[in-house]
């Protein structure tokens, strides 16, 4: 197998050029074990860049246990390998994933996604749930740093409210008018990830609400991000996430 390397934050992925269908039946198993970082070449996620009907490519993502879901940080790093494959070679593209279609631009290493329109935020108690592609859970905390991300977002995750279907489980801390830190417990991985682009858009949502304000830059173990979005009664539309999307090795692998 031929495979790519893309991180966007420290969210990591293998990338796979499938527009020929060679990788259509990569089994649950094998993806587990592509994305193990003892036994494989080690990822939080596997992407396949597919061939699509009137729109450019379709984003194929699979988490490391084999789950499918929707990944931000997944997708900003697919724009820039169909860019890299020669795709798309201008610096905007339109592209299907899993919760339907998206527009990207690209220059350089940073990739900016527009996201899927948000209808509403609800409450648990005193934090938030809302879905950005994925579902998430937002805490707001006093010392991000002092939290336990992987014993307390699991502890959320396969609460009774949650273990069914599952939630990512974010942490905030508003670190200045301009820029708020999350760290992100996510779902499919099972562990705390460096980064989580439907995450850190959530949580900067939530913000935004509670701000008034259309923009947030967003710290992440892995790096920084900025989030866009205008708010339409109580729901937020022409939502855009922003940060770098480098590749960082290839090679081949047998399994």
């Amino acid at each position: 197998m031929k495979f790519y390397k893309y991180q966007g934050t420290g969210n990591d992925f293998i990338m796979l050029d499938n527009r020929s269908g060679e990788w259509n039946n990569l089994s649950t198993a094998a993806i587990t074990k592509l994305c193990d970082r003892r036994f494989g070449i080690g990822a939080d996620g596997l992407i396949k860049i597919n061939a699509a009907e009137n729109i450019d490519f379709e984003v194929d993502y699979y988490n490391s246990d084999g789950s499918k879901s929707f990944c931000g940080n997944g997708a900003r790093c697919s724009v820039a390998f169909a860019h890299f494959l020669g795709i798309f070679n201008d610096s905007k593209t339109v592209f299907t994933a899993i919760d339907g279609i998206h527009e990207a631009e690209i220059t350089e290493d940073i990739v900016k996604l527009k996201m899927s329109d948000v209808k509403t935020i609800s409450k648990d108690g005193n934090d938030s749930v809302l879905n950005t592609g994925s579902p998430h859970y937002i805490k707001y905390v006093n010392d991000i740093a002092d939290v336990n991300v992987f014993e307390d977002g699991k502890a959320i995750r396969y609460s009774e409210n949650y273990n069914k279907e599952g939630i990512n489980v974010n942490f905030v801390e508003e670190i200045s008018d301009e820029q708020i830190f999350v760290r992100t417990y996510e779902r499919g991985v099972e562990d705390e990830t460096y980064s989580c682009g439907t995450g850190v858009t959530a949580a900067a949502l939530t913000y935004l609400d509670k701000n008034s304000a259309q923009e947030i830059a967003v710290k992440t173990l892995g790096g920084d991000l900025k989030v866009y979005a205008e708010k339409n009664g109580e729901s937020f539309e022409n939502i855009w996430l922003e940060g770098p999307a480098k590749q960082v090795f290839s090679g081949e692998i047998k399994f």
